[in-house]
């Protein structure tokens, strides 16, 4: 959302900064066939670094940097193991808050942004949140664990913030870049598409986590697909810009599905949204956080944590699950093969 984007010296002076050119610039593209594609109209100009940094800021976070900004997701989780169909296994829904704070001295111009989320998977037949689930790939019963970041946190300025470190696992630091995003504008329909691609070593290895983990490294992608539009995008007067759009997510098997070496992986479909409240969020989402975890309906500046996502928390704050009575590791039941429902 990224999820994980769920998404300056002070507002004034990032808003100026914005009307200028930034230190690259895109090709725009022109209008053709009646409809508008023009990115450089308006007082964002979206060829250029300076007007990307302003915008991504608005729409995931407040650049009067005093406000929350709240995203909200629900959707749906999938397992694909080869060898038969693809399944659906839970529901997901939960929200995230964030707050912009000034770029720190010598840094770049722009915005720190902390944000903490709180997911919850839920029973595909009656939408209730999950505490239990009976896994049917080796029908057995498992507790759930659900998604609760504390802190992910990032620069928004005008080149790409680097990947988080997951505590200092993923050590690769790809080369410095303008801040161009993939903008696509049709007319007042605009759209923007954001990519993340992780492969990293795994913080839940194998040999300790047996049950929790196939594989030394985690394989992750994250595809965001955000719908805005044009006016609001060029409005100076807002500090902040609603967004809707979708979330994919591919990961491993979810550790707390206890599927060890089983071949596959997980699949997250869902629809999020940026709002300046926790209105359009999921009501049963935010009762069961106000209940279990209160501390993720606010966000404080938390910009000295570290950066981990559910995968290094779960090593964290988890233990390895138990073999069975001879030691071993339980064999997942035989694929279902060919389904024409």
């Amino acid at each position: 959302m990224d999820r994980r984007n769920f998404i300056a010296a002070g507002a004034a002076g990032a808003a100026a900064m914005a009307l200028g050119a930034g230190p690259a610039k895109a090709k725009t593209v022109r209008k053709g066939g009646g409809v508008i594609r023009d990115l450089s109209s308006g007082p964002y100009d979206l060829t250029t670094t300076a007007g990307n940094r302003e915008i991504f800021a608005k729409i995931n976070g407040n650049t009067d940097m005093k406000s929350t900004k709240f995203g909200w997701y629900k959707g749906i989780v999938q397992g694909v193991r080869p060898g038969e169909p693809i399944r659906d296994l839970v529901g997901f829904t939960g929200f995230s808050a964030a707050k912009l704070l000034p770029s720190l001295p010598g840094e770049d111009p722009g915005y720190r942004k902390v944000l903490n989320e709180i997911g919850f998977y839920t029973d595909l037949a009656t939408g209730e949140i999950l505490e239990e689930w009976h896994n049917p790939y080796f029908d057995e019963k498992v507790r759930v664990v659900p998604i609760a970041n504390p802190a992910f946190n990032h620069t928004i300025t005008d080149y790409y913030f680097q990947p988080p470190t997951y505590g200092g696992l993923n050590a690769v630091a790809p080369p410095k870049r303008p801040f161009l995003l993939d903008w696509e504008r049709r007319n007042n329909d605009l759209s923007l598409a954001s990519r993340i691609n992780l492969f990293y070593p795994a913080a839940l290895q194998p040999d300790k986590w047996p049950r929790e983990s196939g594989s030394q490294f985690n394989q992750v992608t994250e595809n965001f697909l955000y719908a805005l539009e044009w006016d609001e995008v060029q409005n100076p007067d807002l500090t902040s810009i609603s967004a809707r759009g979708t979330w994919m997510r591919t990961t491993p098997w979810l550790p707390w599905m206890l599927m060890g070496e089983t071949p596959g992986h997980c699949s997250y479909s869902c629809f999020f949204g940026s709002e300046d409240s926790l209105e359009f969020a999921d009501k049963q989402a935010i009762e069961y956080a106000v209940k279990h975890y209160p501390e993720y309906l606010d966000v404080s500046s938390k910009w000295g944590m570290p950066m981990l996502s559910s995968l290094e928390m779960y090593a964290r704050e988890q233990k390895p699950a138990p073999l069975s009575a001879d030691g071993k590791i339980p064999e997942a039941m035989p694929a279902t093969g060919p389904s024409w429902k």
